[in-house]
């Protein structure tokens, strides 16, 4: 498979008929695609044993073992003999699944499909494996199933998501994976793009579940795991990021999940999103707000950002190297910039004598750390500034914010962005739509403070 690829295929077929006959140019074709791995997934005994030779023969295919619920009906203990032991003998087996429910067909009583799956679910929690997940009109049973069996202790994915933003967001919250399928690309699914924007990526998968659900434009014909380059591109329009940026956040999620490929846990100093090169030069931070993902992670944008020491200014041009075409450069990491405030100054007159263009993303803080106003030393280095405002109050504001400076923090803030507009040429105030905020309230401020006002989607914070 492509050394260079960036995208994981996380639900394929592909151990039967529909390739046969061109198996390796299929192979070739996803390697060309920008595939760097597939996970073929089996749907009763005969195809997990077939899946399981598949993932021996090829470093790059992994694969998982269930029976899906079409034929629960057909389950016997020896079923789930079979099935546990093809997981404890095969490194390669990265889950159980595809198990779940199907009340759209109905080929299975339901009340033996429900029986099947809380068994392979308290398989999957026995061989502390994830969950591939079948859910077609049948949600309710479904995340229920789930709940009563505890398979959040395992987690999983819910494959081909059909399900609305509520119920994406239950299973986020219950730690499963999401995965988007081709269908994102129907005219008449909007939503799954509904869903799609309303999640933040790092909790999205993209898969084909080929041979099955072409995208757009090759419904009507055999899908294939090159194609998954068709919906994470769809994804990157949704998410307004680039396909290079969909991929590397959901390979790292199928990595997290499946145990499969290698990690690299390097800290990065500078990272690409969009078309922009952020500089990740402090984990501190001024505030503590409490929607900060890095409490949870230090990934953001499948970019992992812990540093182990903060960069010294040679070590932060060594790591930006010769960043080609890029729209800015954003001092934006996982903590607040403006603590190192030499290093920026530095940095930034280095950027700018190669006419590169640059912006501060800040807590807006600066002035009070500092015991003075430092603004006047931006002047001419900075061309952009934005500043988390996130409270159109001192009370929200200390809530959300957790600021060290007491009311002063959010008056410290009001003036800062004041200040701002007479040093730097365009300044923003950002605020996170936190669930409960006045947003409306948080604009009128931006604006009688003279700056532009823009909103952060709570789902895509971090």
């Amino acid at each position: 498979m492509n050394a260079n690829g960036f995208l994981i295929d996380t639900h394929a077929h592909i151990d039967g008929r529909d390739f046969a006959a061109d198996f390796d140019e299929m192979l070739a074709r996803a390697a060309d695609a920008g595939l760097s791995h597939i996970v073929t997934v089996g749907a009763d005994l005969e195809s997990s044993q077939a899946a399981c030779e598949l993932a021996k023969k090829h470093d790059h295919i992994y694969c998982a073992v269930g029976v899906h619920p079409h034929d629960a009906s057909r389950v016997t203990e020896r079923c789930y003999e079979v099935i546990g032991d093809l997981a404890r003998n095969n490194p390669k087996v990265v889950a159980i699944g595809e198990i779940g429910l199907d009340f759209y067909r109905d080929r299975a009583p339901r009340d033996e499909q429900e029986r099947v799956f809380r068994r392979f679910i308290r398989l999957a929690r026995e061989l502390a494996l994830p969950i591939i997940v079948h859910d077609r009109d049948a949600h309710e049973r479904v995340m229920a199933i789930m709940r009563e069996e505890k398979a959040a202790e395992v987690g999983g994915v819910l494959h081909c998501f059909s399900g609305d933003l509520a119920m994406a967001r239950e299973c986020v919250d219950m730690g499963f994976y999401l995965s988007i399928p081709g269908t994102v690309t129907y005219p008449s699914n909007e939503q799954l793009r509904e869903v799609v924007r309303g999640i933040r990526t790092e909790h999205l998968l993209v898969e084909t579940d080929c041979p099955y659900l072409p995208p757009v434009p090759h419904r009507g014909k055999r899908n294939e795991p090159a194609y998954v380059r068709l919906t994470a591109a769809k994804v990157a329009e949704l998410k307004a990021l680039t396909l290079e940026d969909v991929g590397r956040i959901t390979s790292l999620n199928a990595k997290r999940l499946f145990g499969i490929g290698e990690k690299d846990q390097a800290a990065r100093i500078a990272y690409r999103i969009r078309n922009s090169l952020y500089l990740n030069i402090t984990n501190r931070c001024s505030n503590r707000c409490s929607f900060c993902a890095k409490f949870e992670d230090f990934t953001v944008k499948g970019h992992y950002l812990q540093l182990d020491h903060e960069p010294n200014a040679d070590e932060v041009m060594a790591a930006i190297g010769n960043p080609g075409p890029v729209d800015e450069v954003v001092f934006c990491g996982y903590g607040e910039p403006m603590l190192r405030l030499d290093l920026i100054k530095d940095i930034a007159a280095r950027l700018k004598q190669k006419g590169l263009r640059i912006r501060i993303n800040t807590d807006g803080q600066a002035n009070l750390v500092y015991g003075r106003n430092i603004l006047p030393e931006l002047a001419g280095l900075v061309d952009c500034i934005s500043v988390s405002l996130n409270a159109a109050d001192a009370e929200t504001y200390a809530r959300l914010c957790n600021t060290p400076f007491g009311k002063d923090g959010f008056d410290g803030i009001c003036r800062f962005l004041s200040e701002a507009t007479k040093h730097i040429p365009k300044v923003v105030a950002s605020a996170v739509t936190v669930p409960g905020i006045d947003i409306a309230a948080i604009r009128r401020l931006a604006e009688s403070l003279g700056v532009e006002f823009r909103e952060r989607e709570y789902a895509e914070v971090g």
